[in-house]
């Protein structure tokens, strides 16, 4: 079993009006090492039971050598774990909190020799900023990536402004916001849900792919059907669930 380290928050961004960054730096450690797309687990003070205090979120940062790695996270309506995290009496800059990680294999393939659509809606957003920042940062060369991410609302959005600029620096990068409440949106987004972006795109390229779903169970379960209807193989999606 992997050991608990004591990390401290060093900093919290209101990204969303029910969204935060927490990041948190493990001073025990010179360099918090994980592999893009993998999670730690908070040991938070909610319950008497231990498995009922652990709660898992995707790590949003790339690994970067430092001790110092991003959460984001979402405030559930009635969920203990993120009531806690936002209530500002218990959880500010200078709290500590008990950690467990890296862990998770919803990483990167080995060979980067196919196409990737990376599927995900909310903060299932966050492995895969890891991911797509890490190959930018080290110039890891790659087929076409499409990082497709769904909210309701253009105020849901996270990292958009970022990935955006990402898609015009990165080669054979691509970044397909999707609102589901939204009519009317800017340039390079999207209205509707995220299955209707990638049916079209590999409606057009039909390329050897690699499909990566996180997010709510509905959304994952419904691209999962769809994907296998296109031809795709069940060893070809990958599937991180929340909620």
């Amino acid at each position: 079993m992997m050991e608990w380290q004591t990390g401290k928050v060093i900093d919290i961004k209101n990204e969303t009006a029910t969204t935060k960054r927490y990041f948190i730096q493990i001073p025990s450690i010179e360099k918090f090492d994980f592999h893009p797309g993998q999670f730690v687990t908070l040991d938070l003070p909610i319950h008497e039971q231990k498995n009922k205090r652990w709660r898992s979120y995707s790590i949003a940062s790339a690994p970067n050598g430092t001790n110092i790695f991003e959460l984001v996270i979402v405030l559930l309506t009635g969920g203990a774990g993120t009531t806690y995290l936002f209530d500002f009496d218990e959880v500010k800059v200078g709290t500590e909190l008990q950690i467990r990680g890296p862990q998770g294999k919803f990483i990167l393939p080995e060979e980067l020799d196919k196409d990737l659509f990376l599927i995900c809606t909310g903060t299932g957003i966050a492995p895969f900023r890891s991911m797509v920042q890490y190959l930018h940062q080290n110039k890891i060369a790659h087929k076409k990536i499409h990082l497709i991410f769904g909210c309701r609302k253009l105020t849901d959005g996270l990292y958009i402004n970022e990935l955006k600029e990402l898609e015009m620096k990165e080669h054979n990068f691509f970044f397909h916001p999707v609102f589901s409440r939204e009519e009317q949106v800017g340039e390079g987004m999207y209205t509707g849900y995220v299955h209707s972006i990638y049916e079209k795109l590999i409606a057009a390229e039909k390329d050897p792919a690699k499909f990566y779903l996180c997010g709510w169970k509905n959304m994952v379960d419904q691209a999962k059907e769809k994907i296998l209807s296109l031809g795709y193989d069940k060893k070809d999606i990958h599937l991180e669930l929340y909620g």
